[in-house]
C-alpha cells in the first residue's frame, strides 16, 4: 500500500506537490487560530509560538528516539497544547490589546530560547531527517487537514462552540449565564494550540530544516492574515483564506521584486470591499442550501 501511494505521489509535478502540502500545513495552522480569534474572539498574535514548539518537539523526538510518526505528531501536538494551557491561565483574564501584547511577547521568548538552547541547535537549527512512515508525507497533511476541519465543524456546532461563540459576542453577559468564561477561554487556547503544535510538527518534517527564526512575529502575522481574510468565525472562509495567501505568492513569482507590493496590495483591497473577510458574515449552510434549491428547481 504504502509503496502504492509513493508511486501515485511520484507522478505529480513536484512543484505543484510542494504548493498543496503547503496549503494543507495552512489549513490546519489558520483553524487553530481561527478557533481562538475567530470563534472565541481572543486576539492571539503568538501562534507562531505554538508552531514553533510542535516543530521543534516533532524534530527532536525524530531525531533522538525514532518513534512513529504518528505518535511523533500527537506528542507534537500535546505539547504545544499544554503549553498553550501555561500561557492560558495567567494571561486569558486580559482582552482586546492587552492579550495581543502578550502573547506576541510569548512568542518572542519562545523563539529566543529555542536560540539558546543545545537541543534546538542553538541558532543553527536542526536538519529533520525523514519521518518513520511508509504513507507519503503528502497523503498524511492532507489527511490531517480535513480531519481538522471535520472536528472543528463539530466544534463549532457543540456545546462547547456554542458557549466559545456566547464569550465572543458578549463575555460579561455569557458569565451572566454561567458560562465559565476563563476555563472555556483556555480549553479553546490549548485546542488551537494543539492544532499549531501538528501543523508545526509537519512543517518540520517536510521543509527538513528547522530554525527558531523561522518562527518570528511575521509567521504569526501570516496566519492572522488567513483567518481575517476568509472571515473571523467562519472555517470555509479560513480554509479559502490560507489556501489564497499560501498561493498567492508563487503565482506572482513573475513580478519578482514587486511580487510582495501587489500581495500588500491585494490585501489592502480586499478589505477595503470585504471589511469581514471573504466569507464573513455568509452562513455557508443556507448558501449550500440555496444552491441545490436552485438546481433541483
Amino acid at each position: 500500500m504504502g509503496d502504492l501511494l509513493q508511486q501515485i505521489i511520484g507522478m505529480i509535478d513536484p512543484y505543484l506537490l510542494q504548493i498543496s502540502v503547503n496549503i494543507g500545513i495552512a489549513i490546519i495552522l489558520a483553524l487553530g487560530l481561527n478557533l481562538i480569534t475567530g470563534l472565541t474572539g481572543q486576539l492571539s498574535m503568538g501562534h507562531a509560538a505554538f508552531m514553533s514548539i510542535g516543530a521543534f518537539s516533532g524534530a527532536i523526538l525524530t531525531i533522538k528516539l525514532g518513534i512513529p510518526f504518528s505518535l511523533d505528531i500527537l506528542i507534537a501536538g500535546s505539547m504545544a497544547a499544554f503549553a498553550g494551557v501555561i500561557i492560558g491561565f495567567p494571561t486569558l483574564r486580559l482582552t482586546g490589546d492587552y492579550l495581543a501584547i502578550t502573547t506576541l511577547g510569548f512568542a518572542e521568548i519562545i523563539k529566543v530560547v529555542f536560540l539558546n538552547l543545545d537541543i534546538t541547535n542553538r541558532a543553527l537549527g536542526l536538519s529533520v531527517p525523514p519521518p518513520n512512515t511508509q504513507i507519503p508525507l503528502a497523503i498524511y497533511v492532507w489527511f490531517l487537514a480535513i480531519l481538522t476541519v471535520v472536528i472543528m465543524v463539530l466544534i463549532h456546532n457543540s456545546r462547547f462552540g456554542r458557549a466559545l461563540k456566547a464569550i465572543r459576542e458578549d463575555e460579561i453577559a455569557a458569565e451572566a449565564m454561567g458560562i465559565n468564561t476563563t476555563r472555556y477561554k483556555i480549553m479553546a487556547f490549548s485546542v488551537g494550540a494543539f492544532f499549531a503544535g501538528i501543523g508545526g510538527g509537519l512543517y518540520a518534517h517536510f521543509i527538513a530544516y528547522i530554525n527558531p527564526s523561522d518562527f518570528a512575529y511575521a509567521k504569526s502575522i501570516d496566519i492572522l492574515n488567513m483567518v481575517v481574510l476568509g472571515g473571523l468565525g467562519s472555517i470555509p472562509g479560513t480554509v479559502i483564506g490560507a489556501s489564497l495567501l499560501t498561493t498567492a505568492p508563487e503565482f506572482l513569482g513573475f513580478m519578482s521584486k514587486y511580487r510582495m507590493l501587489v500581495y500588500g496590495a491585494m490585501l489592502v483591497f480586499l478589505m477595503i470591499f470585504r471589511p469581514n473577510g471573504l466569507m464573513g458574515g455568509v452562513n455557508f449552510r443556507n448558501l449550500v442550501f440555496k444552491i441545490f434549491s436552485k438546481k433541483t428547481n
